[in-house]
């Protein structure tokens, strides 16, 4: 590279056009547009200071040619408040493939972070492990939530992207509902007649293996897998005026109380840090600022 300018850095906002077709060229089956919707999204949604916002890239006389996308949040462990960084999003083009382990090196520096790596190719898990990364979840439950138990007057409602309160919700549960709302998400709170109230986010998930494409969704968000339990059949009797019977769900195992499947095939998920991820809380990440 004699008299050409090669380095690894943070990803601008200017560089959003061409971080776009260098994804676009990497990944087949995704549109410029799906790339450049997740990107402005990068671009708008708030990140803890000191980090980067959209990811880091290797500059080839001002151009992209390799590139990792990186959301980092805040989250709340129960003791204090956390930093997560989700690796998403890693391509280098061919001819720079020997430069690609600088984006990783650097990408995991902090060690503070919990990085998360939740869609990981199968082939990949034993280089994901040998890397430093514990599984935390092993699979999917793919639940049919219509065929459960019914709990006793429980009635789900809608929350829209514009709502400002919701009566039963803390305020910052308020505000990831309607900004995942914004997303796309299908954002809700199911009440039971003993005035519990619980906040729930699926996402839009279609599966495409075999012959046969069930109509599905995945489980974002609750606050614990047996909240979802307790209100599987409410939810599935309105997701399926929807068009939906099916709600995947991460698990290590298959769940008591819900009717359907555990599968270990896909869904695994790997972190590498000092917090443990929970299960059923992939809010801010690829899965719904990208998408399925």
């Amino acid at each position: 590279m004699t008299g050409q300018s090669f380095r690894c850095r943070e990803i601008s906002e200017a560089d959003i056009d061409a971080v776009a077709d260098l994804l676009t060229r990497g990944f087949f089956g995704r549109s410029r547009d799906y790339w450049m919707q997740g990107l402005r999204r990068q671009a708008e949604r708030e990140v803890p200071q000191g980090y980067p916002r959209f990811g880091y890239m290797l500059d080839h006389d001002g151009l992209p040619v390799g590139v990792l996308l990186l959301l980092y949040t805040s989250r709340s462990d129960g003791h204090g408040m956390a930093i997560h960084c989700n690796l998403s999003s890693w391509y280098v083009e061919p001819a720079f493939r020997n430069y690609a382990p600088l984006l990783t090196k650097i990408a995991q520096k902090h060690k503070e972070v919990t990085y998360l790596n939740i869609s990981p190719a199968t082939w990949t898990w034993p280089i994901i492990e040998t890397q430093g990364f514990n599984a935390y979840c092993s699979g999917l439950f793919f639940s049919v939530p219509a065929l459960s138990r019914a709990a006793s007057r429980v009635t789900v409602e809608t929350i829209a992207a514009d709502a400002t309160a919701v009566e039963g919700l803390t305020q910052t549960e308020v505000e990831l509902l309607t900004r995942h709302a914004r997303y796309g998400c299908l954002s809700l709170v199911c009440r039971a007649a003993t005035g519990e109230v619980f906040p729930f986010i699926l996402s839009q998930l279609r599966i495409r293996r075999g012959w046969i494409a069930p109509p599905a969704m995945q489980l974002i968000y609750c606050r614990n897998i047996t909240e979802y339990v307790r209100c599987a059949g409410a939810i599935g009797r309105m997701l399926i005026r929807r068009g939906k019977f099916a709600v995947l769900l991460d698990s290590n195992g298959p769940v008591p109380g819900l009717v359907g499947v555990f599968s270990e095939a896909r869904g695994r998920k790997y972190f590498k840090g000092p917090h443990r991820p929970r299960l059923a809380d992939l809010t801010d990440t690829e899965l719904v600022l990208y998408g399925p």
